[in-house]
């Protein structure tokens, strides 16, 4: 997944790779930001290459926002834990 061509709506599959019980969750994409939109320099294309924004499906009247970072060597982090991502039809 997280390729620049991710796009609002699309509904996507992940599992934190650190977790203890490594458990599939899903989630839908809210947002797609560069690191230009995130308000960050120059100097962060080095480390990271975008951001998405996503809820955890299913949504609930108070979900969270889930920060997905794709970085320089293309793996992918939810809170700075290694993350798989399978984007879903």
């Amino acid at each position: 997944m997280m390729q620049p061509t991710v796009k609002v709506g699309q509904r996507f599959k992940f599992t934190v790779l650190t977790d203890d019980a490594l458990t599939e969750r899903q989630g839908v994409v809210i947002r797609v930001l560069s690191n230009r939109e995130e308000g960050l320099g120059l100097d962060v294309d080095q480390y990271m290459s975008y951001w998405v924004e996503a809820h955890e499906l299913p949504e609930t009247e108070f979900s969270t926002t889930l920060v997905f970072v794709r970085s320089a060597d293309g793996k992918i982090y939810l809170d700075g834990k290694a993350t798989e991502i399978t984007l879903l039809p």
